[in-house]
């Protein structure tokens, strides 16, 4: 009598037959394999170029995140009235410091070294300053030029403009409350506190500096420099000036020693133009004294304003011209060209 021995757990089902019930899948694993699910990983769409937000500021159309160069840019925020205020105080301790200077110059024997210096440590000093409010041009042709090469915004030229001839021109009439009556008489000018001005004004011809040298040192000589002359070293010097200032303040360039590079630049222009024109290079540097000098200093003015602005256009139509791409990136976009984007 054979007796089967019952299988108490049932009829093991074949491995083959499972594995052929699972529902056919692309990945399908064995049953000794663990199935680990893959990680997911979410889908992130590519930013719509014209969404991006532009924000404009003085001297860049700057994204958010980038940093802020010492000159010709601002921070987002900033007012027109605390940029202006900025330029007029910069204007301000550029007359009182290299005017200031000049004025006692002859008398202390001190020359032309000195004078320079004065303007390129103040304009130096000045950007360090406040040059992260305002830009710190403090100069008429600086700020034609930067809107040129496209870092200043064109409406902020004619307010730039005033504030810098408001802070020169109370710079000078602070000198001219304070220089001596006598001054005059002492370094051969006359005309008391006018004759002092007038030595520290820019002219060209029988007013250059250094026809009136050889005069007081009665030396005869036809040594003199035309208008043409002193249009040319202007324009030049001034274009070199503005383009140092744009190259040193790109976003290429190593901006914290900007305002290094431009008060040196500025000490070098002043020595070569001061025996030819008594070095303008700045528009409301020459306007400042001419208003307290004799009446030929206002007659030449025109000089001093046409030279400087037009070399100033030229540095800055060149920068535009020769701009990298990085700095293209960053140039000023009118408010009418992002509404139409």
């Amino acid at each position: 009598m054979s007796q089967q021995n019952p299988d108490p757990v049932g009829d093991t089902p074949d491995p083959a037959d499972l594995s052929a019930a699972l529902p056919a899948d692309e990945g399908n694993v064995g049953l000794d394999e663990t199935v680990v699910p893959a990680p997911s990983v979410p889908t992130v769409a590519a930013p719509d170029p014209e969404a991006v937000p532009v924000e404009l500021v003085l001297g860049y159309a700057e994204a958010p995140g980038d940093d802020v160069d010492m000159l010709q840019d601002v921070p987002e925020g900033m007012s027109l009235l605390a940029r202006c205020s900025a330029e007029a105080f910069g204007a301000f301790f550029l007359v009182l410091a290299g005017v200031g200077v000049a004025i006692y110059s002859v008398y202390d024997q001190i020359g032309s070294l000195a004078v320079a210096l004065a303007f390129g440590l103040a304009v130096m000093a000045g950007i360090i300053a406040v040059g992260h409010i305002s830009g710190g041009h403090f100069n008429p042709a600086v700020t034609l030029g930067a809107a040129m090469a496209g870092r200043t915004p064109w409406r902020d030229v004619l307010p730039y403009w005033l504030a810098q001839l408001v802070g020169g021109l109370a710079a000078a009439a602070v000198l001219f409350l304070t220089v001596p009556d006598g001054l005059g008489n002492l370094i051969g000018k006359g005309d008391g506190r006018r004759g002092v001005f007038s030595a520290v004004s820019n002219g060209f011809g029988a007013h250059s500096p250094l026809a009136h040298l050889l005069a007081d040192g009665g030396v005869k000589s036809d040594v003199t420099f035309s208008l043409v002359t002193a249009l040319l070293v202007e324009v030049v010097l001034t274009a070199v000036f503005v383009g140092i200032i744009l190259g040193s303040t790109s976003r290429l360039a190593a901006t914290h020693l900007s305002p290094v590079a431009i008060g040196l630049t500025l000490t070098v222009v002043i020595l070569i133009a001061m025996p030819i024109t008594n070095a303008s290079l700045n528009p409301m540097r020459s306007t400042a004294t001419a208003i307290f000098a004799d009446t030929w200093a206002l007659k030449q003015l025109w000089l001093f304003w046409l030279a400087p602005l037009l070399g100033a256009a030229i540095a800055g139509l060149l920068y535009r011209a020769f701009a990298t791409p990085q700095d293209e990136e960053y140039l000023v976009v009118e408010e009418e060209e992002l509404v139409e984007a």
